[in-house]
């Protein structure tokens, strides 16, 4: 079952010579429980396709279903909190709060929603990703490594229908780069999580279920969970 889609999906910067064509009729389906790692050059309209699968911009034409629910149906203020809820999402500056620990940063946006946070579960989460004994320190306490680890762990504590992840390895070493991958792998195949990660690395992209392949604001394949 689908808990992604995307139809005809277009977006477009600009008017007349300055027209830019970012994504160009985009459609792609992401199963529940994948993880799709989708690569492209620079400028191929991957980082805008995520912004698009997040709800964190808006298309000129098609739209995104996100666990059946067309996000852009939904006014601003209402898209918010669905993103909350349902998208977790895993940046390549960590984007951790400075002055929270490393357990606050953790539980933070099921906190925001005035959710309980589900002890167990976030305790899981914690060992999994080797972050026991560190829930006290701040963030500038922690390796590259470990920061992404908590912005990981964080993406999962709401247990959100799918985690997006923009070259979560961008700042890091390769062989931490790998550990972080396969801590991601393993606990979105520990949590049953959905996961979509844009990367320009071949290599890293070779981790994931499937790859999809973006160029010029075109998916070349990849695009159907059967391809």
């Amino acid at each position: 079952m689908a808990v992604l889609q995307t139809q005809q999906l277009t977006k477009i910067y600009g008017s007349g010579e300055s027209r830019v064509i970012a994504l160009n009729h985009v459609s792609l389906s992401v199963e529940r429980g994948e993880f799709v790692a989708v690569v492209g050059t620079s400028g191929s309209g991957k980082s805008t396709l995520l912004h698009m699968l997040g709800g964190l911009d808006r298309p000129t034409e098609g739209t995104v279903f996100v666990d059946g629910r067309d996000i852009f149906s939904l006014r601003d203020e209402a898209l918010t909190i669905f993103r909350r809820r349902k998208i977790g999402f895993v940046f390549q500056s960590y984007n951790l709060v400075p002055t929270l620990n490393v357990y606050e940063n953790i539980v933070f946006p099921v906190q925001l929603d005035g959710n309980r946070v589900d002890q167990g579960y976030v305790g899981e989460v914690i060992r999994l990703l080797g972050l026991d004994g560190m829930q006290k320190r701040l963030p500038n306490q922690l390796s590259g490594g470990q920061q992404q680890r908590v912005a990981i762990a964080r993406a999962l504590a709401a247990k959100p229908a799918i985690i997006l992840a923009d070259e979560p390895t961008g700042n890091l070493d390769s062989r931490t780069s790998q550990d972080v991958l396969s801590l991601l792998k393993v606990t979105g195949q520990k949590f049953s999580q959905t996961i979509v990660m844009i990367t320009h690395n071949d290599a890293i992209a070779q981790m994931a279920d499937r790859v999809v392949r973006i160029e010029d604001g075109r998916i070349l394949y990849g695009g159907e969970a059967d391809a």
